[in-house]
């Protein structure tokens, strides 16, 4: 089987939202709606503070929860683990957008672009379907798609892989097959300390965090 997933390292991650324009730009989504987030955090209590960029968008949860409650089928979860909107289904009723603990989904009732008419990008892209249904990341399921009809391995190949990935200047971003012990993506989990956000919900998340190495003994080594 395949099981799609990214994983963000952050150790890595600047916070420069070079995802989340690189996302705009190959989905022409609206102003105010944001696929691929980065969350700008502080902890700790001076003069010992941190700070930590994480980037968020649709998990592809295993048990996704948007699923449960959408009420016409729109929401689906493919064989290979990405979750998708049928927008000939979707009525629009946003369950899915309360339902989701990652707040992932959005709604836009009117076209609307960043400066007023459409830029050239917009107009090429815009899609009439996403109106008054709902939207989010689909970690570019029609790059990986027609990547893999070309023979193309997602995560690999640049043609095949989701923009946001593409984009990362800081090469914080991974893409690959969960269930391919060889893949870039099992590997990087394998060696690193890693958690998936808000998992004691049940929902399986199919993005992943690291932040530290693994020793021999599978402990962390404490690298920064």
């Amino acid at each position: 089987m395949t099981r799609w997933a990214m994983v963000a390292d952050l150790r890595r991650c600047v916070g420069c939202q070079t995802c989340t324009a690189a996302c705009k730009h190959a989905n022409a989504t609206p102003p105010g709606v944001q696929w691929r987030r980065v969350i700008d955090m502080e902890f700790g209590e001076f003069p010992d503070v941190q700070r930590a960029f994480v980037p968020v968008g649709c998990q592809h949860c295993e048990d996704p929860p948007c699923m449960e409650v959408c009420p016409t089928t729109a929401t689906k979860k493919r064989a290979d683990g990405i979750v998708t909107i049928d927008y000939d289904l979707c009525i629009g009723c946003a369950y899915c957008a309360v339902a989701c603990p990652y707040q992932a989904r959005y709604k836009t009732e009117r076209a609307s672009f960043a400066y007023g008419q459409p830029t050239e990008n917009e107009t090429l892209r815009h899609d009439d379907a996403r109106i008054a249904v709902a939207t989010k990341c689909t970690f570019c399921v029609e790059r990986i798609d027609s990547g893999l009809e070309r023979g193309q391995t997602p995560g690999v190949d640049p043609e095949a892989t989701p923009a946001c990935v593409n984009a990362c200047i800081a090469q914080a971003l991974v893409f690959g097959d969960r269930d391919d012990p060889q893949s870039n993506v099992s590997q990087m989990l394998a060696t690193h300390q890693h958690f998936r956000m808000h998992e004691a919900l049940g929902t399986g998340p199919g993005f992943h965090y690291v932040w530290d190495t693994l020793d021999k003994h599978g402990d962390g080594e404490g690298k920064s």
